[in-house]
């Protein structure tokens, strides 16, 4: 069986692969299948074919197969022609990340082999890396035990077209590459080493973990042994403060470091927390601490939702939400949609009409990451206050004092009933390595989430350091503030660049760049930036609103934001020469 693929390559088809591809449609779905009237010119297309990627699968140079997938910006899918979306729940229409495997189709010299099976994973991998999450398909009825085998489900809705008879098959993204994974996954370890996969996506997905930035601090190497070349490297990948922490902060934890590297910190970090509730004017009952937002989330969302539980998200936003909702506790997720047309903005009628469906829970990241919107702090208060009794909110402020202190629901969420406000120290501070945050809630809810927080959570250096730059906050407004300038001198430069690049200024310290359709993608721009030291984020992953065409280019210093803006011009410029 591994014979076969020898030498077989996976790849994304080229302007000269489409006329092999629609007289290859051709020849099956007219002469052979009849669903389809034989035509004189020998060719096979459809009103889709502008809107539809293509993966082919060569033997050397020739292609022997190829399957089409229609993404969700498509906003029309082949299905549209035979039945109503509104009808199946799956594919209601404000569904962002529902994709459409199409045609499947394979020379007659390879089938029967495992030609067919590698185009499904490619289509597979594929549309998970451009934030997939629902895929459609009307799947032959004669070829429905490989689908079937494959993971996909048959709503048992038939459907005609021509001498053909399908069915409609649906399967969740996460779902489908969990099962491939178990079922075929040491065939395609087996396989691997024999194809060329020439994808922009790799080959093994990561399912352990969310998708985060990061890349840059991989490149200085895993064991730490290249630390120094830190300079060498743009890291605008990440979100991590451009400037340093407070003097005073650095004059603390070096003054004693021998001592406080060796030194047990307070079990509970009691004088933190009393910290943060002078400087917020909080209640300490309504205050608990954790080691950075994530360890926050995680222990609260999985104390707080089992697998029956309902959580409405905000789409696109920060990835790490989603992926403790839906694979680690495993319970449904409800996504309510922004649209870049509407520059990203969060519609509160509508999401308050939204809330009447009665979640368990609702995450709001307010600014949002990645889109970088913030909505006013009254006017989210007066959704909240009347969403639906038994409704608990969770915000996340990771990036509120881009917007201003006095934006933030920490002293309203103390008083609630419903509210629960997430505040990282360590964006805003400058302390994202040694990671420290906070929830503000309820007292009784506080109480709660401490029960289940394990003693020095928190590090020595990282209570020392979040207690001393809570105490000077004049240096850090001052800094928030030039990052603000520093924001607007990077989206002028890259503005600069060509006049089909949008770019869309966030309130945080970011802003997002969205390449003109029929480009280059996302992902080939992040890489060919990486070749020269400036690392930038890639956010397909994350939703399929961001059409694989939108990075996220974090705030660095002037003399880094201008080696980012021209590794950007140069990088685009090689690949507009790359056919």
């Amino acid at each position: 069986m591994t014979a076969v693929t020898d030498g077989l390559v996976l790849r994304l088809a080229s302007h000269a692969d489409h006329e092999w591809i629609y007289r290859l449609r051709h020849e099956v779905y007219a002469p052979e299948l009849g669903q389809h009237a034989p035509n004189a010119a020998g060719w096979l297309t459809d009103d889709l074919d502008k809107d539809n990627v293509y993966i082919v699968a060569a033997d050397q140079d020739r292609p022997v197969g190829f399957i089409s997938i229609t993404p969700a910006w498509a906003s029309r899918y082949s299905i549209d022609k035979y039945l109503h979306r509104q009808e199946h729940p799956t594919l209601r229409e404000d569904e962002s990340g529902l994709f459409e495997i199409r045609i499947l189709t394979v020379d007659p010299s390879r089938r029967g082999v495992m030609t067919g099976k590698l185009l499904m994973y490619a289509a597979l991998r594929w549309v998970m890396a451009q934030g997939g999450r629902t895929i459609v398909a009307l799947g032959r009825v004669e070829l429905l035990p490989m689908y079937l085998a494959l993971g996909l489900t048959s709503t048992g809705v038939p459907v005609c077209s021509g001498a053909v008879d399908f069915e409609l098959l649906t399967g969740e993204v996460a779902d489908l590459t969990d099962r491939t994974l178990r079922k075929y996954g040491p065939l395609l370890r087996d396989v691997r080493p024999r194809l060329r996969w020439e994808l922009e996506v790799p080959f093994w997905p990561e399912m352990e973990s969310c998708d985060h930035g990061g890349a840059s601090i991989e490149a200085l190497g895993r064991r730490f042994d290249t630390l120094t070349a830190h300079r060498d490297i743009v890291p605008a990948d990440v979100l991590d403060a451009w400037f340093p922490p407070a003097p005073a902060v650095l004059a603390a934890l070096t003054d004693d470091q021998e001592w406080i590297l060796r030194t047990s910190p307070p079990a509970r970090a009691t004088g933190l927390i009393e910290e943060i509730a002078v400087r917020r004017n909080l209640p300490q009952g309504a205050v608990t601490v954790g080691a950075g937002s994530s360890d926050l989330i995680y222990r609260t969302f999985g104390s707080w939702l089992d697998t029956s539980s309902r959580v409405l998200l905000v789409d696109p936003s920060y990835g790490e939400y989603a992926h403790v909702v839906e694979r680690v506790i495993g319970c449904r997720a409800d996504r309510f949609c922004l649209r870049r047309e509407q520059g990203w903005r969060v519609d509160l009628d509508r999401f308050a009409d939204r809330l009447r469906g009665r979640y368990d829970l609702v995450v709001i990241v307010n600014p949002n990451n990645p889109t970088g919107v913030h909505l006013d702090a009254g006017e989210l208060r007066e959704v909240l206050t009347q969403a639906p009794g038994g409704t608990r909110f969770w915000i996340d402020e990771a990036y509120v004092g881009y917007s201003g202190l006095g934006q933030s629901l920490e002293r309203y969420a103390a008083n609630s009933g419903n509210t629960v406000v997430c505040t990282s120290l360590s964006k805003m501070y400058a302390l994202s390595g040694l990671r420290a945050a906070y929830l503000t809630a309820p007292p009784q809810i506080a109480a709660g989430l401490r029960r289940w927080t394990a003693p020095w959570v928190v590090s020595l250096p990282a209570q020392i350091a979040a207690v001393r730059a809570l105490r000077d906050p004049d240096y850090y407004t001052a800094r928030w503030a030039q990052t603000v300038l520093l924001r607007a001198e990077l989206a002028a430069s890259l503005a600069t660049i060509d006049e089909d690049l949008q770019v869309h200024e966030s309130v945080a310290n970011f802003v997002l760049l969205t390449l003109p359709r029929g480009g280059p993608s996302a992902t080939r721009l992040v890489e060919q930036c990486r070749r020269h030291g400036v690392f930038l984020r890639d956010l397909s992953p994350l939703s399929a609103a961001f059409e694989g065409r939108t990075l996220r280019i974090a705030v660095r210093d002037a003399s880094a934001n201008a080696r980012t803006a021209a590794t950007v011009a140069d990088a685009l410029r090689g690949l507009q020469r790359t056919p």
